[in-house]
């Protein structure tokens, strides 16, 4: 769940993993009570590509959350070299909870 920034974040990890954002749905045309100004944000949408898939929205306004646990992920690889490289670009600017670790 995303705090209204969704479409940004689907754009950052596209661009990361070299996927597409699929199934986009604003709150447009749904009947929800939100702003006006946030009927453009995404109710819902997915990001595929190869080896990649999850769903992404962006919670209502009224919607409590936590800044910085939001999103968890787990990425395999199955080469050591990119997913250290995967890991160092998604951890570039933000707050490191674990460090790189293969997968046991």
């Amino acid at each position: 769940a995303f705090n209204g920034n969704c479409q940004e974040a689907l754009n950052f990890y596209a661009n990361l993993f070299d996927a597409d954002v699929k199934n986009r749905q604003t709150y447009e045309d749904k009947e929800i009570d939100v702003p006006s100004s946030y009927r453009q944000k995404l109710q819902h949408a997915e990001l595929k590509g190869k080896g990649i898939h999850f769903m992404a929205y962006d919670a209502s306004p009224d919607t409590p959350l936590n800044n910085g646990n939001q999103i968890n992920m787990s990425v395999d690889f199955n080469n050591l070299d990119d997913g250290k490289q995967m890991f160092k670009d998604l951890s570039s600017g933000g707050q490191i909870h674990h460090d790189f670790r293969e997968r046991e």
